[in-house]
């Protein structure tokens, strides 16, 4: 009984081959008689469409790129400051921004100190440590990025975050961070400064200067402690970069001024105004107006002063500003 099953499985599978070959046969006879002719031009050209390249005797997929480097640490970088280091150079080291530093930094003062530790996010972005008090959600929204988002590119769960966490949070650069209302803080130049005033013509730059009005500062006997542009009575001053009023009012040296410390705890300066057009605690996006060009405080005709400062101290804004 069991040859007899032998044979009937040798049968069938006899008969499978045989109808297999034939079908095989009659198709390749098949599209040999609807082949047409061919064109020499056509089979000797080459070019490509889309992802296959076509050469004259073969046809090749093209392959998927694949990254030569390593795909960035999602892990905040803790660098320790050394003799002689600034925010430009730490910046150009790890390819960071200045402003990125200043913002994963909040209360940092300059000049920078051998051995204090400062946060560089390793992309574009922030580093922000969880305190006490501080929620998901809230986070979440004080940023602009969906909470989830932010569990994943850290890889951390919500049970896991307390207080003194270290949080990477990525910022698009062509798009910048938020004010607290939700609204896009630069939207005109997000990546820097704009100029406060377009098309403005810097007179007098930051640093030491011979200019005898100028007080002395850092050693010099006078030192010019922003940017200087030109600009008549009355012209309108806007906003470099978004952020909350911090100052409005008269000054010793800047006359009547506004402070406006920006998205990046930067302070901007706006100083010799003829007249201020914002209030304290109002947030004001880039490009807004916050007052009027003049003449107040220590000035010998109207300009505006621009300054920029980190932790009370000034800094050089032309790097960072576009005038």
């Amino acid at each position: 009984m069991r040859s007899y099953r032998y044979v009937s499985h040798a049968l069938v599978l006899l008969i499978a081959v045989m109808i297999s070959g034939y079908s095989a046969g009659n198709l390749n006879a098949a599209l040999a008689a609807k082949a047409g002719p061919f064109s020499a031009h056509a089979a000797d050209a080459s070019g490509q469409y889309g992802d296959v390249d076509l050469s004259r005797d073969n046809v090749i997929i093209k392959p998927l790129s694949i990254p030569t480097e390593a795909l960035p640490d999602r892990k905040p970088i803790s660098y320790r400051v050394s003799a002689g280091d600034t925010l430009d150079s730490i910046a150009r080291a790890y390819g960071v921004t200045f402003r990125e530093i200043t913002w994963s930094n909040p209360g940092l003062r300059l000049p920078l100190q051998a051995g204090q530790v400062l946060l560089l996010p390793p992309v574009p972005g922030v580093v922000v440590v969880f305190k006490a008090g501080d929620t998901l959600a809230g986070l979440a929204a004080a940023y602009g990025v969906d909470a989830s988002d932010l569990l994943g590119f850290n890889h951390v769960r919500a049970a896991q975050l307390v207080a003194g966490t270290k949080l990477v949070i990525p910022v698009d650069p062509a798009i910048g961070p938020n004010l607290s209302n939700g609204v896009q803080a630069d939207p005109v130049e997000p990546e820097r400064f704009m100029c406060p005033i377009p098309g403005a013509s810097i007179i007098q730059r930051f640093g030491p200067t011979s200019f005898a009005l100028e007080p002395a500062y850092g050693g010099y006997l006078h030192f010019h402690t922003g940017i200087d542009l030109l600009a008549g009575y009355g012209t309108p001053i806007q906003a470099a970069a978004g952020g909350k009023v911090t100052a409005a009012g008269d000054a010793p040296y800047f006359g009547t001024r506004v402070e406006v410390t920006d998205s990046y705890g930067l302070v901007e300066i706006y100083a010799h105004m003829e007249e201020v057009t914002v209030t304290v605690g109002q947030e004001v996006q880039q490009g807004q107006k916050v007052g009027l060009v003049g003449s107040t405080g220590l000035s010998i005709g109207a300009h505006l002063h621009f300054q920029l400062e980190v932790g009370g101290l000034p800094t050089d804004p032309g790097a960072l500003i576009g005038c």
